[in-house]
């Protein structure tokens, strides 16, 4: 694995790496449904950068959505292909992985988490704990501080009771359960002690840091590390959004109006990142309304009332 992201091996560069096919999508105004997406179909080949080019409404955002696996088409509503298979088809867990590790993403209004610093936001999907570890972990700390605790109190019970007190079985039993469930609490605090120290030891010291903190320097924010969202300026929080994107290095980035919310200037330098890290062969899908910046794509793929009307090299 590099620096940036999974690379797709010599024998595949080139092939479609996603693909969706008649897509359909409604939401319901009230009782009214509102068709979106009318069998829009797209191909991505792997090291493309696709924009897709429309009006406001027309479907784009919807479709980078579905694409992205945040949505789903409507039933029998078309399908979707990653690298042969259909998304629909992953589970719950392979489906979060899809959307952590397999594409990254990027939103026009930043959606920086106000209370992390910029390292940690461009960290977030490398804190995303792995489901079956931060269910099972606790239980078992749980069950061995339980153990514990009840050995405790069934070994030593004929002491730790008062004298005037005898020590019956019974007393003794009672007491192994008092100290059973007393030492499960102790494991399951200890437990999340632990994780924290380990947490903040990864967020200073982790090779995800490392690879974060180089993103970062690469993007002109090292001296803005430690600084607060609040504390920057707009293309330096989208600069913010897009290492986080990187950040689990996916093989697909998906951006959505990643200038829309940027003046001329600052949208070329983001622009300019992304067409830096695209010539080291990451694959960009991009929404956009502006022709100007659908330009910067190797294909344009335009999108109108929900449909796929002209695609251009």
């Amino acid at each position: 694995m590099n620096g940036y992201y999974k690379r797709t091996s010599p024998e595949t560069a080139g092939e479609p790496v996603l693909v969706a096919s008649g897509l359909r999508k409604t939401y319901r105004m009230g009782r009214v449904p509102v068709q979106v997406l009318k069998d829009a179909s797209i191909e991505v080949r792997s090291g493309e950068w696709v924009a897709i080019l429309g009006a406001s409404g027309s479907g784009k955002s919807t479709l980078l959505h579905l694409l992205g696996g945040l949505d789903r088409p409507d039933p029998d509503g078309g399908m979707i292909r990653f690298e042969g298979r259909r998304v629909s088809d992953f589970g719950g867990a392979e489906l979060n992985g899809y959307r952590n590790r397999s594409v990254g993403f990027v939103f026009q209004f930043y959606h920086l988490l106000p209370e992390l610093s910029v390292l940690e936001n461009a960290m977030l999907p490398c804190l995303v704990p792995n489901r079956w570890v931060s269910a099972t972990l606790p239980l078992l700390a749980a069950l061995i501080g339980g153990g514990v605790g009840a050995a405790i109190g069934s070994t030593f019970g004929v002491e730790i009771l008062p004298t005037a007190d005898a020590p019956t079985p019974s007393k003794i039993a009672l007491l192994a359960v008092t100290c059973g469930v007393l030492g499960a609490a102790v494991g399951v605090v200890l437990f999340q002690i632990g994780q924290v120290l380990a947490e903040r030891t990864r967020l200073r010291h982790g090779p995800q840091a490392a690879t974060s903190r180089h993103t970062l320097e690469e993007f002109g924010l090292g001296h803005r590390l430690r600084h607060r969202p609040s504390q920057l300026s707009g293309g330096e929080r989208q600069r913010t959004a897009i290492a986080r994107a990187l950040a689990s290095e996916p093989g697909i980035l998906m951006a959505d109006e990643p200038t829309g919310n940027l003046d001329a200037t600052t949208g070329r330098e983001i622009l300019d990142l992304l067409k830096k890290r695209h010539d080291a062969g990451l694959t960009i899908v991009m929404v956009t309304h502006d022709a100007t910046v659908a330009e910067y794509a190797d294909r344009v793929v335009r999108l109108e009332d929900g449909r796929v009307v002209e695609t251009t090299a």
